[in-house]
């Protein structure tokens, strides 16, 4: 469980091909004495396993493996070496909930299809697959890349969301541009809302 407050922006060091799927290595401010094997840390949103950790001259790295269907339904397989993404260490019951309830399972891809900057801060517009966009509600939350984050607008299949200077600053945000495909997950209890509903 995460909250969407990302605590560090990693960047891919290898990957490689497996039979079925894919493994990384990441680098990471985080201690590796401090991360379990098996632990879950949040990869650009998705709850991901770490099999294998080290040091490096300048910090550590964590390796995780990614399988055909993770690669298929989220933005994973796009990553290759220097591709910088946003962590977040799982969630201990005594830590803030500074965002909402993430699970780190993704729902699909949206496609930034606008970015419009504005002062110091930037408004994203977002496409998103048809079967998702009726769970997306404005002033709701929605994490992407997993980053916990507001919407503001929502029309259709598109919604808009506004990011402050912290965010760009201290995220992949700053880096994101028109066409860009990022990791999306709905929010919690909006499933299971839907779920009632239709049952």
């Amino acid at each position: 469980m995460f909250t969407g407050i990302i605590t560090d922006v990693g960047e891919v060091l290898t990957t490689s091909d497996l039979a079925a799927g894919r493994r990384f290595e990441i680098a990471t401010a985080y201690d590796p004495e401090t991360i379990a094997i098996g632990a879950s840390i949040a990869c650009a949103g998705t709850c991901l396993t770490v099999i294998e950790l080290g040091t490096t001259q300048g910090g550590g790295w964590f390796a995780v493996e990614a399988s055909t269907e993770t690669l298929e339904r989220t933005a994973l397989g796009s990553w290759q070496t220097g591709t910088r993404i946003n962590l977040e260490r799982a969630l201990r019951a005594s830590d803030e909930l500074g965002g909402h309830i993430v699970t780190g399972h993704i729902d699909g891809v949206a496609e930034i299809i606008g970015r419009a900057d504005e002062g110091d801060m930037a408004k994203f517009t977002f496409a998103v697959p048809d079967d998702l966009a009726r769970f997306i509600a404005e002033k709701g939350s929605v994490a992407l890349d997993g980053t916990s984050l507001t919407v503001n607008t929502v029309e259709g299949a598109t919604f808009t969301i506004m990011l402050i200077p912290h965010t760009l600053q201290v995220t992949t945000w700053g880096e994101k541009k028109v066409g860009d495909h990022v990791n999306l997950e709905i929010d919690l209890m909006a499933r299971y809302l839907a779920r009632l509903q239709s049952a």
